[in-house]
C-alpha cells in the first residue's frame, strides 16, 4: 500500500457518497457531489503522476485504478438517467464502449499483450470528467448579473466526449482485433 493506491482507493470510497447525494436532487447536493467528483477526478491525475514519478507502480494500482475511473464515471452517468440530465441510450454505449474495451484488454493479456492507454481514450476520459461537472451542478446559478447555466455546458462536452469514446472504442476494436481473432487486423479485410 503506497501514496498512490491510497489515492486510488479514495476515489472508489467516493463513489456511493456522490451517488447518495444524487438520490436527493437539490442545489445543494448537486454542488457538492461536482465538488466530490472534481476532487475524485483530480485524485486520478495525481495517483497515476504519484505512481511514475515515486516508482511506486504496482500491480494492485493496475488493478485498481482503471476500475476506480470505470466505476466513478458509470455510477455518476447512471445516477444522472433519472434525474433527466443525460439521455439514457448515451449513457448504455459509453458503458457498453467501456466493456467492449475492459474485454479485448482481458483477452490481450492473456496472450501476454499489453494495450496502453491511448491518447483518444485520455481525451474520451478527460472530456467525460469536463462534462460531469457541469451535468453535476445542473441548476441554473445567478450572481449579481450573471447566469450560469451549467446544463447546456455539460450537454456541449458530452457529445464531445461520446465522439471521443466511439472514435476510441474503434480504434480499440481496429487495432487490437488481430488480438483475439488471431490474425493481423490489416488482413482481416481480406479474409
Amino acid at each position: 500500500m503506497n501514496l498512490a493506491n491510497i489515492l486510488t482507493l479514495s476515489r472508489i470510497a467516493v463513489v456511493p457518497v456522490i451517488a447518495c447525494l444524487l438520490l436527493n436532487d437539490s442545489l445543494v447536493t448537486s454542488l457538492i457531489a461536482a465538488i466530490l467528483f472534481l476532487c475524485a477526478a483530480i485524485t486520478d491525475y495525481l495517483d497515476g503522476y504519484l505512481a511514475r514519478k515515486y516508482h511506486m507502480e504496482s500491480d494492485l494500482g493496475k488493478l485498481l485504478d482503471p476500475l476506480a475511473d470505470k466505476l466513478l464515471i458509470s455510477t455518476v452517468l447512471i445516477m444522472l438517467i433519472p434525474l433527466e440530465r443525460i439521455p439514457a441510450w448515451m449513457v448504455v454505449v459509453i458503458i457498453g464502449r467501456e466493456l467492449v474495451v475492459t474485454g479485448i484488454r482481458g483477452i490481450a493479456s492473456e496472450k501476454r499483450v499489453v494495450i496502453a492507454a491511448s491518447w483518444l481514450g485520455k481525451y474520451k476520459t478527460a472530456f467525460q470528467c469536463v462534462a460531469l461537472i457541469p451535468l453535476l451542478i445542473h441548476y441554473e446559478i445567478t450572481w449579481k448579473f450573471i447566469t450560469l447555466q451549467f446544463q447546456p455546458a455539460g450537454e456541449f462536452f458530452l457529445w464531445i466526449a461520446f465522439f471521443f469514446t466511439l472514435w476510441s472504442g474503434w480504434d480499440y476494436l481496429y487495432a487490437y482485433a488481430g488480438t483475439f481473432l488471431g490474425s493481423d487486423p490489416d488482413n482481416l479485410a481480406q479474409s
